[in-house]
């Protein structure tokens, strides 16, 4: 009987030990912005230069994340608009990845996304994808810890312009015909008719083992330790700051607000609004950057 006090003992401190851990991590996000097409609307060096710097300064976001051994929530950090700012900026950078609460519970393998598009309010509740990472031998540092590279090929989240990439080149086609189709990509006036959205991207992620928790920024999990820096080759989200067991235990709670909808079904919703944008010329078009109603 004594023995099996004990073993309960240990287990249970050993559970509370658990639920007590915490930590949390700031992240940088940065996300290179494509040439622009010029054509029709004239676009000048000095015009191209400075909305790529706007676009680049509206995609510089700061995240943090509260986690503990199975949960944790992303947060972006709000800051306030540059003077100059116009809708259809503000519009395109909610669109790519900013704003709302992102929970994941990687025991569960579940996540739940709190996000606001067009005025309306959605709450993505999705099981968290599978990732076949690849383990790599290479090693880095980020700030104190020792990291690990790790690679997978996923599917591209739909919903998110920083997944759009330029249109491809036929490789089969003569010089003639690629010629021909770079100046008629010149003369779009509509920038949106120059991206496409590729299936699948390769990422590149940097764990430490230091921190034994199969989590790290957005949906991005399942390695033997907390993911300190992952890039898809055009967005890099790279770690800070790391505090470990504050003295302040911050609360992880669960989204509620907004129409319950799976990643699949947000996708879809949000890709229809995409094509209404291209059609009108996207923000700032012939709409004048309002968008269209959910």
């Amino acid at each position: 009987m004594k023995k099996i006090l004990t073993l309960i003992a240990v287990v249970s401190t050993f559970a509370a030990s658990a639920q007590q851990f915490q930590g949390v991590a700031t992240y940088e996000s940065k996300t290179g912005v494509p040439d622009l097409p010029r054509g029709d609307r004239n676009i000048t060096p000095d015009m191209e230069k400075q909305f790529k710097e706007r676009m680049k300064k509206a995609l510089e976001k700061t995240y943090v994340l509260v986690f503990n051994r199975s949960e944790s929530t992303y947060k972006e950090e709000e800051k306030l608009d540059a003077p100059g700012d116009n809708g259809g900026m503000r519009m395109m950078a909610s669109f790519m990845g900013g704003g709302g609460t992102h929970y994941k519970d990687v025991k569960e393998k579940r996540f739940l996304f709190e996000k606001e598009v067009f005025g309306k309010e959605f709450l993505i509740d999705d099981t968290l994808p599978k990732i076949k990472w690849k383990m790599e031998t290479e090693t880095k540092k980020v700030g104190d810890y020792t990291c690990y590279k790790a690679t997978a090929v996923v599917p591209v989240d739909k919903s998110d312009f920083r997944n759009l990439r330029p249109k491809k080149q036929d490789a089969t086609k003569t010089d003639d015909a690629k010629k021909a189709d770079e100046q008629k990509a010149n003369n779009r006036t509509n920038f949106m008719d120059s991206m496409e959205m590729p299936k699948e991207t390769t990422i590149t992620a940097w764990y430490t083992p230091d921190i034994p928790v199969s989590t790290g920024p957005s949906n991005y999990w399942g390695l033997p330790g907390l993911i300190l820096e992952v890039s898809d080759g055009k967005t890099t989200i790279l770690c800070s700051k790391i505090v470990l067991n504050p003295k302040e235990k911050a609360e992880i709670k669960k989204p509620n607000k907004g129409s319950r909808v799976t990643q699949a079904q947000y996708e879809e919703t949000v890709a229809k609004k995409m094509e209404e944008m291209r059609q009108m010329g996207g923000p700032g078009g012939p709409g004048g950057g309002r968008p269209p109603r959910m």
